[in-house]
């Protein structure tokens, strides 16, 4: 069973990790090392079962290899996740010096990065046993990628609004973001700054609070977030938030957000999308800033790459939707744009430490 999964999606690696004494249990999942090493976050998350951590970190990696091929990288795809006893446990030393020992095992074929439930002082305790690990600030380096993943989503955004033959800027648009996280929190940022109305909703009151008085966001209920009456609907939580069951309750002509994952299935969902006439923006393409950023730092990218790159993010969002015109779904369309990258390699691609063309 477990085999059959992992080839249906074409892994290369999946790795079990136990260590009693530190508390750890983790899978690592290699999906594709076809155009580099392959890179992505470490997840610390409470599961129901084992089948739910294998599931996710399987969807995931899978994810960030299309993420990474999409944004014209030379890496791979991969990722991990630390089950949890306890929902938001707290880190411990012991437990992310031991993750990183484990990471250290696959001899850089892994490069392990930020993602739920892991901060910058969890990598730099994990960079005391490999080095090959990013999004670190004092052991490791990277720091928190958030704001560059912000900033590709708000140029998705822009992608989108071309698209429909809007004016791309966010002066009197209405947005609203489900989860004001590190990303959520940036987003909300940018587009209030550009004169935007953002409405959010976090299981967090205290976040919401923060939000409201730093940024002038208004409150929803989490219930009501996807429904709610927007111009942009930003996904900024968790995976499989869009589905079968609340498609024809989403009231937004657009759908562009951070999260990973975001359609529970999402060849049948971006279709059912289409049909009501909703843009939907595939996640793994315009959330793909902090990848860039991290993987940029490990490839030597100068600065001016790596800003370039993120900017990029807008053309290749137009591309694929306009690509979608003609394919089942937007998400069939970013699929077919990431392997045919994988397929036919990389054109133009930046000499480390050159300044990037364009």
């Amino acid at each position: 069973m477990v085999f059959e999964r992992i080839a249906n999606r074409g892994h290369e690696r999946v790795l079990f990790v136990q260590n009693l004494p530190a508390g750890l249990r983790a899978i690592i999942a290699i999906h594709s090392t076809t155009l580099g090493p392959a890179l992505g976050g470490v997840r610390r998350w409470h599961y129901a079962s084992e089948e739910d951590a294998l599931e996710d970190v399987l969807r995931l990696s899978q994810a960030m290899t299309y993420k990474a091929a999409a944004s014209h990288l030379p890496m791979g795809g991969a990722k991990s996740v630390i089950m949890l006893d306890a929902a938001r446990a707290e880190p411990r030393e012991i437990a992310a010096r031991a993750m990183g020992r484990a990471v250290d095992t696959l001899r850089g074929d892994y490069i392990a990065a930020e993602d739920v439930g892991v901060d910058e002082q969890y990598i730099d305790w994990m960079a005391e046993e490999t080095r090959f690990v990013m999004g670190g600030e004092k052991k490791s380096r990277g720091g928190d990628p958030s704001p560059h993943t912000a900033r590709g989503v708000v140029n998705g955004m822009r992608a989108a609004m071309r698209f429909l033959g809007q004016d791309p800027t966010f002066k009197d648009k209405a947005i609203a973001i489900q989860g004001m996280g590190h990303v959520g929190w940036n987003v909300a940022r940018i587009v209030t700054g550009e004169g935007a109305r953002v409405m959010a909703a976090d299981i967090s009151p205290e976040r919401l609070d923060q939000a409201k008085q730093q940024l002038g966001v208004e409150v929803v209920n989490v219930d009501h977030i996807l429904a709610t009456p927007c111009d942009i609907l930003c996904p900024c939580a968790l995976g499989g938030v869009i589905n079968g069951n609340n498609i024809a309750d989403i009231q937004a002509p657009i759908i562009c957000g951070a999260a990973n994952n975001v359609l529970d299935d999402p060849f049948e969902d971006s279709s059912a999308l289409h049909a009501r006439g909703v843009l939907y923006c595939p996640d793994f393409v315009v959330n793909a800033g902090g990848l860039i950023q991290l993987a940029g730092l490990w490839l030597e990218y100068t600065a001016e790459q790596l800003a370039q790159k993120i900017t990029d993010i807008e053309t290749t969002t137009l591309t694929i939707l306009d690509r979608g015109r003609s394919l089942q779904s937007n998400h069939a369309a970013a699929v077919d744009y990431a392997r045919s990258v994988i397929d036919n390699g990389i054109p133009n691609q930046p000499v480390r430490g050159a300044i990037h063309a364009g």
